[in-house]
């Protein structure tokens, strides 16, 4: 179930000091800016988790929301906001015929499903010369009215749409994704089209992915067709499940645990996948419920503790 006590609006707050603290850009900025990128990356995935499905076509749509705000940026010249929107709207667009047709799978079959589609897509941008092909594009630029105040937008605009995924979670929609996870036989008895429920979620997951792939093409202002290969999903699985998919905050607090780790082990060269794959796999098998899961049995163990010490006192 969502965890309602999180006083959740924390996230903004938190967001906001991120914001103003990192304006000033550098590398430091770069940072705050890959993390939350890769913070709402994983949220999105754990979103389609909420129904019980593990969606590996994460880079897919991820690639469509980056390729989009490329081609409305460098050929077509439209207008930053409006960009941004079309990313999400047409990935949630090409994610709804997806869903339509490949969410009645069964199993794994979905999984794999997600990762072959995600394979045509990286290689229908390294075919298409007009998308730049092998060398992918250029020039990806924000406006320059944000100045170095870009990564600050990200921030915000990453807080914003964690806030609204939440938001959703613990509606009323939110409880009927969890139903269908937990039995959606059930679900489906009471007249509810189950089929058209999980398209539903699912569109929304890929329109806060394509956000996020858009998001990643004005910050890193290239990209190519290797940046959206199963490697991507992989990432976004590793940042949940190190994070704790069973929490809100559990996606944020992995990509942050990750991307962190990635950057200090950069000048490695290839022992850099080592010690990555090793935190992962540790983290895997040490904290089963991810971080989260560790900081949340810890603050309720040091509950009972002081309950147990208070009761003498209390007069019982």
């Amino acid at each position: 179930m969502p965890d309602r006590s999180f006083p959740f609006w924390g996230l903004a707050v938190l967001a906001l000091g991120a914001a103003s603290l990192f304006a000033g850009g550098g590398y430091a900025a770069d940072l705050v800016v890959w993390c939350a990128i890769a913070a709402l990356t994983a949220s999105s995935l754990r979103f389609v988790l909420l129904m019980g499905e593990l969606n590996f076509a994460t880079a897919a749509f991820f690639g469509i929301g980056a390729y989009t705000a490329g081609v409305c940026t460098t050929l077509w010249d439209i207008p930053f906001p409006v960009t941004l929107l079309l990313s999400g709207v047409l990935a949630c667009a090409i994610g709804a015929v997806f869903g339509f047709i490949t969410l009645r799978a069964k199993g794994p079959y979905f999984l794999l499903i997600g990762f072959a589609f995600a394979e045509v897509m990286r290689i229908v941008y390294t075919r298409s010369d007009w998308l730049g092909g092998n060398s992918g594009m250029v020039g990806i630029f924000p406006p320059a009215a944000f100045g170095t105040g870009f990564p600050a937008f990200v921030v915000l605009i990453v807080g914003v749409l964690l806030l609204v995924l939440h938001a959703i979670e613990t509606s009323q929609f939110g409880k009927l994704l969890i139903a269908v996870r937990d039995n959606e036989n059930v679900v489906r008895s009471v007249g509810i089209r189950v089929h058209l429920v999980k398209i539903a979620c699912f569109c929304i997951s890929c329109f806060v992915t394509g956000i996020a792939g858009s998001l990643h093409a004005f910050a890193n202002n290239v990209i190519s067709p290797p940046d959206f290969g199963f490697l991507l999903s992989t990432l976004a699985l590793a940042y949940l499940k190190v994070g704790g998919e069973h929490h809100p905050l559990g996606p944020v607090a992995g990509a942050i645990l990750l991307v962190l780790l990635g950057s200090f082990t950069m000048g490695l060269g290839a022992s850099e996948h080592i010690f990555y794959g090793a935190a992962i796999v540790i983290a895997m098998l040490l904290l089963p419920g991810g971080l989260m899961g560790l900081l949340r049995g810890r603050m309720a163990s040091a509950k009972t503790r002081r309950a147990a010490l208070a009761r003498p006192n209390g007069g019982v």
